[in-house]
C-alpha cells in the first residue's frame, strides 16, 4: 500500500478514487491533484512510480489542509459556537440538527 499523507491508500483502486481516502480530499480534489500531477488515464495506484507518488505527497503536503489538522480546525469551530452560546452551538450541544430539519418525524 502507498502512503500518502500519513494515509494507506488502497493499491488496487484508481487513483481518483484511492486519494478520497484521505479526510478532507474530495473527487474534486483528487481530480485537481492528479490533473496537477500530470497523470493521464487514472491507472491504479500500484501502476504508478515512484516519482508520480511522490509528486501527489508533496502536491497533498504543500496545498491543502487534511487529516489531522483539518479535524482540529473543524472541532475548534464548532467548540467556538458552542462556547458563545449561539443557536448552532447550542444545537451541537443537543446534539440536534443543526441547519434547521424537522425534527418532530422523521
Amino acid at each position: 500500500m502507498a502512503i500518502v499523507a500519513g494515509v494507506n491508500i488502497p493499491d488496487n483502486k484508481r487513483v481518483e478514487i484511492a486519494l478520497t481516502a484521505i479526510y478532507g480530499i474530495g473527487p474534486k480534489q483528487a481530480k485537481d491533484v492528479i490533473g496537477e500531477v500530470g497523470i493521464l488515464n487514472n491507472p491504479r495506484v500500484k501502476d504508478l512510480t515512484e516519482s508520480e507518488l511522490n509528486s501527489i505527497r508533496n502536491i497533498i503536503d504543500k496545498d491543502r489542509i487534511i487529516e489531522g489538522d483539518l479535524r482540529r480546525e473543524v472541532n475548534m469551530n464548532i467548540r467556538r459556537l458552542i462556547d458563545i452560546g449561539s443557536f448552532k452551538g447550542t444545537r451541537h450541544r443537543k446534539n440536534l440538527p443543526v441547519r434547521g430539519q424537522r425534527t418532530r418525524t422523521n
